[in-house]
């Protein structure tokens, strides 16, 4: 690897994006770089996955279906009725088309940025964790506690997360990604088995 020009892809990226989603950007990437320091994860990648986690974000609803349809990325029944869900798959197809990254951990780190998975590699759990921690963040609840646990135990902080979104996601009656259900159930064995 020859190494991503960061800079340049910041200022190509704030074109795409309102200036409050830009900030979050940044402060996604540094908080991505700042938890693979501690778990010794590619900081570059993670600066980079980072950065372009959101980059579909901005696109309009009725654009996201028409892209997807146009570039044959799958969309569920769920994404159909909730576009706003496909962001971040969508978003891993501009990472690669737009910015020229072909390495497959970013790539996959942007998809499952919202949703999580099963057996996430490390990368995936720094930008998923990054995402719900970055310093803009405030609406949480127990977010002090969650930043705290994220550069102690990052695998107790997806499953927190992933609890804690679930949580939100009924009470307030809004579409909810299978893909999450699955992750969490998945994190929840894996907690329960560290406690034994």
């Amino acid at each position: 690897m020859d190494g991503y020009n960061i800079l340049k892809m910041q200022k190509k990226l704030k074109k795409y994006m309102d200036e409050m989603r830009f900030w979050h950007t940044l402060g996604v990437m540094y908080t991505a770089a700042s938890l693979a320091m501690r778990y010794g994860e590619d900081i570059e990648k993670a600066q980079v996955a980072g950065l372009l986690h959101d980059c579909a974000k901005c696109i309009p609803n009725e654009k996201k279906l028409k892209l997807c349809r146009q570039n044959h990325i799958p969309v569920s029944e769920t994404e159909q009725n909730a576009p706003f869900l496909l962001h971040a798959r969508l978003g891993a197809y501009i990472a690669a088309k737009k910015y020229d990254i072909t390495d497959p951990e970013i790539l996959s780190a942007i998809e499952f940025h919202t949703t999580g998975r099963p057996q996430m590699t490390l990368l995936e759990k720094i930008i998923f964790t990054a995402d719900y921690i970055e310093p803009m963040r405030n609406k949480a609840a127990g977010l002090d506690a969650i930043r705290r646990m994220a550069f102690e135990d990052i695998d107790c902080a997806v499953y927190t997360i992933l609890k804690d979104t679930l949580t939100f996601l009924e009470k307030e009656k809004t579409c909810l990604d299978n893909q999450t259900v699955i992750a969490y159930n998945y994190y929840k064995k894996l907690m329960e088995k560290t406690e034994v």
